[in-house]
């Protein structure tokens, strides 16, 4: 079976295809990120399509390709919950018995004291909200008094957001490990995320020095076996991958200030890393963080087809022996009164020279078939997922 030198993994942070059976148990019954995009302002992506997107099933303005250019299908999320950390966790094979602790009500007293005396700055909020509109909301009060914002979603996030000139950056940073040593046991978030921002008079915008503070991936992931593997491949990662395994397993590492600076960056990891055994493993942000939460339908859909548009330039600069491998972690419909992620299947798409075109890989029973699929690639394995090399390797 032919193996590949690269592997290039893309995934399009919340671009979700559809919900999952049990989506009305988490309030997401009807979502369709793709699905509802196409049909409520229409969508055109010939590049994507020419792989096999409409393949994958029926949706508007989307056509199915005669002869896909790659594989395709889709792929269920086995963990329960519907957050960045457990979507990119079963990627790398971990599969989670019990959702990780959300807080609908905010923080509890016990949590919120301790972190008051680790940071001697007192709190404001403390509860669920949009982070543009709780900085636009309190911002000015946190100016006046130093007190730095906290709150979550529905996700299982500590979130902190400081005015860069009220509370410098280092001190931010400082802040969220302190919240990250207090979240433990029960209380395991899977992020803390630090969420600055500049501006004044009421008018903030955050800025790209955003980080996350993941609680630590279980041994044995996907990374693990990579760094283990004889030879081991070179991983770069693009974008927040890096912050969501803490860095484990990763060699080089660029943050992203926008999905363009991401594609522009998955391009130069691409030439630094001509010809070399490696995994080049990217995450665009833009379609959850700046359009899926704010219910954005137009700049979701035109930051779908910007993504399409580059596409062709990434397919010209892979060389023979690439894996192209386009997926997503969850979903975040814009189009539902929701602005949470959405509990959906993902797409899955392959490409390359050696890959099978035209296959149908169906549907995968966990994200973790991804990550089982390149330890496959390069000598190893994880303890979940099928590898899907068998069905697409020329």
């Amino acid at each position: 079976m032919t193996r590949f030198r690269r592997v290039v993994w893309i995934v399009l942070d919340s671009v979700g295809i559809g919900a999952m059976p049990d989506a009305a148990a988490y309030g997401d019954q009807g979502s369709d990120t793709l699905g509802n995009i196409a049909r409520a302002r229409g969508l055109h992506l010939p590049n994507l399509c020419a792989l096999g997107l409409g393949n994958i099933k029926p949706m508007a303005g989307l056509p199915a390709a005669d002869r896909p250019g790659g594989a395709y299908g889709k792929a269920a999320l086995r963990s329960p919950g519907k957050d960045t950390t457990t979507g990119h966790w079963e990627m790398a094979g971990i599969w989670l018995d019990k959702p990780l602790p959300m807080y609908p009500e905010g923080f509890p007293a016990q949590v919120m004291d301790a972190f008051q005396r680790a940071t001697g700055r007192g709190w404001l909020a403390n509860r669920p909200a949009s982070g543009t509109e709780i900085i636009a909301e309190l911002g000015d009060e946190h100016v006046r008094t130093g007190k730095p914002i906290v709150y979550t979603s529905a996700d299982s996030v500590f979130q902190i957001a400081a005015h860069e000139e009220v509370i410098p950056l280092e001190e931010l940073y400082r802040m969220c490990e302190a919240a990250r040593s207090i979240l433990t046991g029960e209380h395991e978030v899977g992020r803390v995320i630090a969420r600055p921002f500049v501006g004044s008079g009421g008018a903030y915008t955050r800025t790209a020095n955003r980080r996350d503070f993941a609680t630590p991936p279980q041994p044995g992931m996907l990374l693990d076996r990579l760094a283990g593997a004889a030879p081991p491949p070179v991983v770069y990662s693009v974008g927040k991958i890096h912050d969501v395994f803490l860095g484990r397993g990763i060699g080089p590492h660029v943050k992203t200030k926008t999905n363009a600076d991401g594609m522009e960056k998955t391009l130069q990891a691409m030439g630094e890393l001509s010809g070399e055994r490696a995994l080049v493993w990217t995450n665009l942000v833009d379609f959850d963080m700046l359009y899926g939460h704010r219910n954005n339908v137009e700049g979701y859909a035109r930051a779908l087809e910007e993504f399409d548009r580059w596409l062709p330039d990434l397919r010209a600069r892979m060389e023979p022996e690439d894996l192209l491998v386009l997926t997503a972690d969850h979903g975040c419909d814009p189009t539902t009164p929701s602005t949470d992620h959405s509990r959906e299947y993902v797409p899955v798409l392959l490409a390359g020279k050696r890959v099978k075109a035209g296959v149908p890989v169906g549907l995968r029973e966990s994200l973790a078939d991804l990550g089982q699929t390149v330890a496959d690639n390069f000598g190893t394995r994880i303890e979940h997922g099928e590898s899907l090399l068998p069905l697409v390797a020329a």
